[in-house]
């Protein structure tokens, strides 16, 4: 018996500073039990649950099931200990699969060899009791195998969402530094917005802001792109369940009203990509993107405003980042009046040339990039 199955519990994984939001979140799912750890949350939950939180989630990188613990001072007691994994319960000759290890304060110092180890050991046990071993596939395997390894001590999991969560699949065309799918939900759902006025992106770059806002305004699940999960291949994988899963999203989605979502962006490029990744989710004709420069709109009054300005390590035609921020804090002051703005900023330099007081902060990481995401309300 793999270890989830014992006692229900998983992990999921989330990026640094998502971590309050993507608990309550998880709770919003229905997981109990649920505690921040180092690098993610753990939690527990039933196989619908577990369904439910990788097809409903908006902020959880993947969820990962554990299938055994063990001490692991040495590569030798690595394999030996991975080689002891009933591996035949997931995988089959006819299924693909990948190792992937992250380690750290061990004697074991190298992920990839750690992963290797773990591969050689899951091909030598197929070869003793089937006499060949399946394929490996690092790009896009059947069977995604996570190994952690932290101060000696080694969890192998079952990566139930195959791959990570952030890829939404409607992401066609990409601008510099596009904004990750997960942090773009976290901005909308910090800021608080649920469709009572109009939500706005004036720097709109791909449209990863407009798009997470428009599915979580429509209830559209944010893996309704994804073909496959990893819990597919569980032991005891209740089909039942997860198609009663996706008919509770599907029923619960509803219309975009006409002018409740808009953005715009100067770069001609940015718009047309924008324009793309939003026809890529149904029913998104309703969400006006225009190519303008936010110093030529007439104004945006009485709305949230969301959006993630060039930072100045990419500022493309704005080369003058400072000078961009304070000519958008001019714009929030002089043209948003009853508006809320909320802009994501890696530096107190950039939060300084706003020129507008924010009300509250938020840390969260664009990346390897700590940021701050400001809430501004404009009177």
């Amino acid at each position: 018996m793999f270890a989830y199955q014992e006692d229900g519990r998983y992990f999921a994984h989330v990026a640094r500073g998502l971590e309050e939001p993507a608990k309550a979140e998880l709770e919003e799912l229905g997981a109990r039990d649920v505690e921040i750890a180092d690098s993610g949350i753990h939690f527990r939950h039933d196989a619908a649950g577990l369904y439910r939180v990788n097809y409903g989630s908006r902020l959880v990188s993947r969820v990962l099931a554990p299938l055994a613990s063990f001490s692991c001072f040495s590569e030798q007691a690595l394999y030996d200990a991975a080689r002891a994994v009933p591996w035949e319960d997931l995988l089959s000759l006819e299924r693909t699969f990948a190792v992937f290890a992250n380690v750290r304060e061990s004697r074991i110092t190298h992920s990839q060899f750690a992963a290797l180890r773990v591969k050689d050991a899951i091909a030598d046990r197929f070869r003793d009791r089937c006499g060949r071993r399946p394929d490996v596939d690092p790009e896009s395997p059947d069977v995604w195998i996570h190994l952690s390894i932290r101060s000696d001590r080694a969890v192998v999991s079952l990566d139930t969402s195959n791959g990570s969560l952030h890829r939404r699949g409607y992401r066609k065309q990409t601008v510099a530094a596009p904004l990750q799918e997960t942090l773009a939900a976290a901005l909308v759902r910090l800021s608080g917005w649920q469709g009572e006025r109009p939500l706005v992106d004036p720097m709109c770059g791909s449209g990863t802001i407009l798009a997470e806002a428009y599915m979580q305004y429509c209830r559209i699940p944010p893996a309704f792109k994804r073909e496959r999960f990893g819990f597919e291949v569980m032991p005891g994988f209740d089909a039942r369940a997860w198609e009663e899963v996706r008919r509770e999203y599907d029923a619960a989605r509803r219309a975009l009203p006409e002018g409740l979502i808009r953005g715009s962006d100067l770069d001609r490029r940015s718009v047309a990509a924008a324009r793309e990744n939003l026809r890529e989710i149904p029913g998104t004709r309703g969400v006006a993107v225009e190519r303008k420069d936010f110093r030529d709109l007439p104004g945006i009054p009485g709305a949230t405003i969301v959006c993630n300005p060039p930072y100045g390590v990419r500022v493309g035609e704005a080369r003058d980042a400072r000078r961009l921020y304070g000519e958008f804090g001019d714009f929030l002051k002089q043209r948003c009046p009853g508006s809320t703005a909320y802009v994501l900023c890696n530096s107190q330099e950039l939060a300084k040339a706003v020129g507008l007081k924010p009300s509250r902060r938020f840390v969260l990481f664009n990346g390897p990039l700590e940021c701050r995401l400001l809430k501004i309300e404009i009177f």
